[in-house]
């Protein structure tokens, strides 16, 4: 897809963060957005903040019926979804897998995994049905996608669920001869001042961690940043409205896979699949001061 102006674009998890940023680029290009957010006065905020033809819907993604009524009210309005970015995500707190609760599992899976699977299957019937050039991008990790971080189970988990989701879901499409394509977000260039930082606050009180553990409790991106350079580390910080700009310029190349630097995955995955060739594990312990 290369001509953007004028037509709509679908973004969840559109109030804050990636989302807003991609909403931000879309606009700039003369599109019709859509931003979906399960908090409303974030989503207030942003559709004011943003300037264009932007249109704020309340959902919860973990809801198929939720996903539906935006798709009933993003074609009711515009008669059409021609990008929809499955973008809403969330995290659960670093432990061990045999101290995770079974709702860390159902929160962060609901949103991630599931939430991506009912955009698809809210949206994209309609958009094939419409005849119309589409695309949907799902966006995953390289935390899960390409190397997962073992103290991340939760998190990466499903994130490596959305990237194989996604490939699959571009096959089927171009399997059919739809019209459709699909494409992988992996955001990166340096860590992300976003709100994945701090998603327990939209975790369901049904779902509240049963046990009081110190992992539990969440850093914010500033804290973060303060701890690392009191410790000595310069970390890297990527503009999110550049990633934007970034995931734009991919879309318009017709990239599946959207990614800064991303050739320096290759080194990353073959020797993860000589690893595995080799029956071993792919993941360093000594990361985790395990050895």
């Amino acid at each position: 897809m290369k001509d953007f102006k004028g037509r709509v674009a679908v973004v969840t998890g559109g109030a804050s963060g990636i989302g807003k940023a991609l909403a931000k680029a879309f606009l700039g290009e003369g599109m019709k957005v859509v931003i979906a957010d399960v908090e409303g006065p974030a989503l207030e905020a942003a559709t004011a903040e943003l300037a264009g033809d932007v249109m704020g819907v309340v959902a919860d993604v973990t809801k198929p019926e939720s996903v539906r009524a935006l798709a009933d009210e993003v074609f009711a309005t515009h008669g059409a979804c021609h990008i929809l970015c499955n973008n809403a995500g969330v995290a659960a707190p670093n432990l061990n897998l045999w101290d995770t609760e079974p709702s860390d599992f159902q929160w962060v899976h609901s949103v991630n995994v599931h939430g991506t699977a009912h955009g698809v299957q809210a949206f994209v019937p309609r958009m094939i049905e419409s005849g119309e050039e589409g695309l949907v991008m799902n966006t995953s990790s390289g935390d899960g996608g390409i190397s997962p971080l073992a103290q991340q189970v939760v998190y990466a988990s499903s994130k490596a669920a959305i990237s194989i989701m996604t490939e699959c879901l571009e096959a089927q499409l171009v399997g059919r001869e739809t019209k459709l394509h699909a494409c992988i977000l992996y955001p990166s260039g340096g860590l992300l001042p976003t709100g994945i930082w701090t998603t327990k606050r939209n975790r369901p009180a049904e779902l509240a961690p049963k046990r009081a553990y110190d992992a539990h409790k969440e850093t914010t991106f500033d804290e973060f940043m303060e701890g690392a350079k009191k410790a000595g580390f310069d970390l890297p910080v990527q503009d999110l409205d550049e990633l934007a700009q970034f995931a734009l310029d991919g879309i318009r190349k017709g990239d599946f896979v959207i990614m800064i630097d991303r050739e320096s995955m290759e080194a990353t995955l073959v020797e993860r699949a000589q690893k595995l060739a080799r029956g071993e594990c792919p993941i360093e312990l000594q990361h985790m001061g395990l050895d």
